[in-house]
């Protein structure tokens, strides 16, 4: 039964694959790939600023 499918089947596993595959590359380049601009500039933190109580906060404009 299960080696009647054809070459539809076999197609269709071989897609199943190739998705497997790319989403599998993707997620490796997202782990490994560079966190931080390698352009040398300064960089940027976003939102994610830190601050010690009880000092000022430097006021950058």
């Amino acid at each position: 039964m299960a080696g009647e499918a054809g070459s539809g089947g076999a197609r269709e596993v071989v897609l199943v694959l190739a998705v497997a595959g790319a989403g599998l590359a993707l997620a490796a380049v997202a782990a490994f790939g560079p966190w931080q601009p390698s352009d040398g500039g300064s960089p940027d933190r976003g939102a994610a600023r830190s601050f010690t109580p009880g000092m000022r906060a430097p006021h950058t404009q």
